[in-house]
């Protein structure tokens, strides 16, 4: 079981750090190119299989982790909710499908499981995971009730589409480097869990900001 387990864990790394490498290369190069593109698509395609291999892992015996779980299914909704709110690009799509609803309201749900867990380890003591909980399901909390926002207000902002997937897809991409430090470096403690999504929150605001200018 533990070499299966192990097998599963390498596929888990290699297809993270296709996610890391190829999220850095959609950053630096130009957005919107063809390049861009690309490397989003492998993106996509890495931290998808990286996450949702993570999801098996963090309930197997010696390995259960219910915030990895979590975690896991956090990324999950970034990258498709990212990838689903490009369709809105098209000036035909005017209201929001049962799947973007369905991806944002699970994110919804997930989140304030987070929240109650982050209070239940706080009744037991547990700072520190009741920081991460309540951090991350607060973050996942916002994101989701935003969707529904947006559904709601798809003709207010020209590019309000493409704001919405940049803040998801460097969202996404936080969590890569959010893996690195953790698991890669072995750097598990608050620091390394909050700082990349302090710095990417940043990056998200200017990013907003700039695209706000060209509304």
């Amino acid at each position: 079981m533990e070499e299966i387990i192990s097998v599963f864990i390498y596929i888990h790394a290699f297809f993270g750090g296709l996610g890391l490498i190829s999220g850095i290369g959609s950053i630096v190069v130009k957005k919107g190119s063809i390049p861009h593109k690309r490397f989003g698509k492998l993106f996509s395609i890495g931290m998808l299989v990286s996450s949702l291999i993570s999801i098996p892992i963090a309930c197997l015996p010696n390995h259960q982790n219910i915030f990895l779980l979590l975690i896991g299914l956090f990324t999950i909704y970034l990258v498709v909710s990212g990838n689903q709110v490009l369709t809105f690009k098209s000036k035909t799509k005017t209201a929001a499908t049962v799947t973007d609803k369905i991806t944002s309201g699970s994110m919804f749900f997930f989140s304030v499981v987070m929240i109650l867990f982050g209070i239940y380890f706080l009744i037991k003591g547990n700072t520190t995971a009741f920081l991460l909980f309540v951090f991350f399901g607060g973050f996942g909390f916002l994101l989701s009730i935003k969707d529904f926002i947006f559904y709601r207000n798809l003709s207010t902002k020209r590019n309000l589409w493409l704001t919405n997937h940049v803040g998801k897809m460097i969202g996404a991409f936080i969590a890569s480097v959010t893996a690195f430090l953790v698991a890669g470096l072995s750097l598990n403690n608050l620091i390394a869990w909050m700082l990349p999504t302090i710095f990417g929150t940043i990056y998200i605001v200017y990013w907003k900001r700039k695209l706000k200018v060209k509304n």
